[in-house]
């Protein structure tokens, strides 16, 4: 059974043009040539799905060395030496698109910048007030922040203010703000900012306080949470 052209394999394979009644007969009928087309049909499939890809950088010496070694191998057998060499030299370009686009993705994640170093960190354990489940942790993130997860706590009508409290003197604290939705909910993740030139080896205990909406800014004495920073 003869073989349909190989550029024409191609053109098919690449929706390029349609093919006709013969050709749709001979594909459906010829387990080479039918093949043949499954094949460049998956390879051309694999570089359109690259084509998004934008400002690339040039792929290694070695992936052109091996298309150009593919592409000029001798051809012994014109009809059917020149259909072998297509499949190839497709499949080298589609390696060196995905080994491009590998370049692109490790790039970006070395490039990727680090997260805050965490300097200081506290696990809040519950006090006399608060559920047997309630409970978190917090976090200092690049010495100027204070990221508070909590879990658990009880449903008020008021609101949570966390502070930070000088273990010696506890009568000396800092008014950090308020867990925003654990009034509501029970829980809370919030980071909020550290006032400037706050001495946290001083200030390293990290309390959570239920408050009402008294206007009254102190401390009402009702902590339910609390937490040694350590390094």
């Amino acid at each position: 059974m003869r073989h349909l052209d190989p550029d024409r394999l191609v053109l098919l394979a690449l929706s390029e043009q349609a093919a006709d009644t013969d050709e749709a007969v001979h594909l459906a009928e010829c387990p080479g040539c039918g093949a043949e087309i499954d094949e460049l049909r998956h390879v051309a499939e694999l570089g359109a799905e690259t084509q998004g890809l934008r400002a690339l950088p040039p792929p290694p010496d070695r992936v052109w060395a091996g298309i150009e070694a593919a592409v000029s191998a001798p051809v012994r057998q014109p009809a059917r030496r020149a259909r072998r060499w297509v499949l190839p030299a497709l499949t080298a370009a589609a390696a060196a698109v995905l080994a491009v686009a590998g370049t692109v993705t490790v790039q970006r994640f070395i490039d990727r910048p680090a997260p805050p170093a965490v300097t200081a960190k506290a696990n809040l354990a519950r006090l006399g007030g608060a559920p047997p489940a309630a409970g978190g942790a917090a976090e200092v993130i690049a010495g100027d922040r204070l990221r508070l997860d909590v879990r658990d706590l009880p449903l008020t009508t008021g609101y949570y203010e966390v502070w930070l409290i000088d273990p010696d003197n506890p009568a000396r604290m800092l008014a950090m703000g308020n867990l925003s939705g654990a009034a509501l909910s029970g829980a809370a993740d919030v980071v909020l900012p550290l006032p400037p030139g706050a001495d946290l080896n001083r200030y390293r205990l990290v309390d959570v306080s239920a408050e009402a909406y008294d206007d009254n800014a102190a401390h009402s004495g009702k902590s339910l949470l609390r937490g040694m920073l350590t390094n």
